[in-house]
């Protein structure tokens, strides 16, 4: 993730001056998800979670009947968020699912090693990873998100037979329960866990960082493609429970909201570190042999920047100055493709069958299933976070 950057400033309802105050996006903190909220209290309350869950483990497409027996609350809440957004500019989601297409190992590759380690170096947002993803399995939280991210970007994403919207329908409800669990248990330490704020924050790890990533490789992306690769992300939060009137309308709203909510909250924790430790040592084992090990650390440094890496401890190497090249390297794969259609075809295809094959490592060829867990780990215990800190001096290079 680079550093924070320093956007020129016009004063307005989405600049930093105006909006984006602390105290606005203190008030973020203090609102969750309230249909989604209602739904999972009224689904605990009437002790219907374990009979929700094995009913929904069968739905998995929009269009599909709702299972007959569904709680009453789970089924008003499935009904009421069954369709996206009415303001959805479908021209521009077309063109983010193209933009995807033709970057989509380049996308993969920033999601990675760029998105997933940028979460960790939020410390309450790492805790709360702690209190719901067992640490011994980061594989599992990977593959939720590629495999919904893939879902985001098929052409049938919203109609009939899709996946997305059954996908995201769940997450939101697994984000609710997360937060009833939290806050009834007494263990976290602010009023709601996976406010708007955060959630806004997750927004732009998945979003901003994706395309800081992307041009920190060199990838030469279209400042069009690069909007619309946003817009379907916006899209994305509304139907995940974010407020639409809170979600930065564009580019450089959301850079202005990515570099507040960064300045805020970043900094290191031990669950930081163990996170991304669990995470290199997973893509390790994807990489066959041990001679190129190394570059996995190496190019999580090279994308979030050497104060997040040193935040959570991403070891040095000699691998650190070679990764550097990666630009020239996708530099010449862009020449390749621009030689012809038949060149950036081929290309696509190459790129699909990367991204299938690593989604296929990690999920292990199923479909991954996102349950309304009836209790969390009980030894997460979730001390209040400590004050932000001054990073440590660099590490030498080994």
């Amino acid at each position: 993730m680079p550093e924070p950057t320093t956007p020129a400033v016009h004063p307005g309802p989405t600049s930093p001056a105006g909006r984006y105050t602390d105290a606005y996006l203190d008030s973020l903190r203090l609102k969750g998800d309230e249909l989604a909220d209602a739904t999972v209290d009224a689904l605990f309350t009437s002790g219907q979670v374990s009979r929700f869950n094995t009913l929904m483990r069968w739905f998995t497409t929009s269009g599909q009947a709702l299972p007959e027996g569904l709680p009453d609350a789970a089924r008003d809440y499935l009904q009421a968020t069954a369709t996206p957004p009415d303001w959805v500019d479908w021209a521009m989601m077309e063109q983010a699912r193209q933009f995807f297409i033709d970057n989509d190992v380049h996308i993969s590759t920033a999601l990675s090693f760029a998105s997933m380690p940028a979460c960790y170096t939020v410390p309450h947002g790492a805790k709360l990873l702690s209190a719901t993803h067992s640490l011994a399995y980061p594989a599992r939280r990977m593959a939720e998100t590629g495999q919904f991210t893939v879902y985001l970007m098929q052409p049938d994403a919203f109609e009939a037979g899709g996946r997305f919207l059954p996908a995201a329908q769940k997450v939101r409800l697994l984000h609710a329960s997360i937060r009833r669990h939290l806050q009834q248990e007494g263990h976290w330490p602010e009023p709601v866990p996976i406010c708007q704020e955060d959630m806004l924050g997750a927004l732009m790890m998945f979003s901003i960082q994706v395309l800081d990533a992307l041009h920190r490789l060199g990838i030469h992306i279209d400042p069009g493609g690069a909007e619309a690769y946003y817009y379907a992300w916006k899209v994305v939060g509304a139907i995940l429970g974010c407020d639409p009137a809170t979600i930065p309308p564009d580019l450089q709203a959301a850079r202005e909201f990515s570099d507040r909510y960064m300045l805020r909250h970043m900094g290191p924790s031990p669950e930081g570190a163990h996170l991304t430790r669990q995470l290199i040592d997973m893509y390790e084992q994807v990489v066959p042999g041990t001679l190129l090990d190394p570059v996995v650390p190496a190019l999580i440094r090279y994308l979030i920047g050497d104060t997040a890496a040193d935040w959570l401890q991403v070891p040095r190497s000699r691998f650190d100055t070679l990764v550097q090249a990666s630009p020239t390297l996708l530099g010449v794969i862009e020449r390749f493709e621009d030689r012809g259609p038949w060149a950036a075809q081929f290309s696509d295809r190459l790129g699909r069958l990367v991204s299938h094959l690593e989604l296929t490592s990690l999920t292990r060829g199923r479909v991954m299933h996102y349950a309304i867990p009836e209790e969390l780990k009980p030894d997460y215990g979730i001390p209040t976070p400590a004050n932000r800190w001054t990073p440590p001096p660099p590490i030498d290079d080994l």
